[in-house]
């Protein structure tokens, strides 16, 4: 006797994604524009999701452009937001720079950076780093919203 069928729901994804100069200015401007495609889906700006999404892009922008920074390279960002039942949004920034892997590593106590992964780390339901094919890699951070 087969099993009765159950009706999945059906699940949007909506998926943004930019490229940015390597520089502060594209860094501001992915975590800007981060802030503007989540109010356009939906959760609005000044939202606990929405704040920590920023802080965030925010974070791994500037890894990108600091530690991951090829002259004359991009970085891009890609947003893919998965909406109910199980609502998800993916963050992932991406370099061309393979050789610098992210990593927490232990902090000096009075050191002004090396933060920015610890609280990518707090804020996010689960991060990694992926191989990006042909070169480069992709700091990905998860949140269930």
């Amino acid at each position: 006797m087969t099993p009765p069928r159950t009706r999945q729901e059906p699940v949007t994804v909506r998926v943004f994604t930019q490229r940015f100069s390597s520089t502060p200015r594209g860094a501001r401007l992915a975590r800007h524009l981060t802030l503007h495609q989540l109010d356009r889906w939906g959760i609005g700006y000044g939202s606990t999701a929405s704040d920590t999404v920023a802080l965030i892009v925010a974070e791994l922008a500037a890894n990108a452009v600091t530690h991951g920074r090829v002259p004359g390279r991009d970085f891009e960002l890609t947003l893919t937001y998965a909406g109910e039942p199980a609502a998800t949004l993916r963050v992932d920034v991406s370099d061309t720079r393979t050789e610098r892997r992210p990593r927490l590593a232990p902090l000096a106590p009075l050191s002004d950076n090396g933060r920015g992964l610890f609280l990518v780390d707090a804020l996010a339901s689960r991060w990694g780093v992926l191989d990006r094919v042909p070169v480069g890699k992709t700091v990905r951070a998860e949140l269930d919203l």
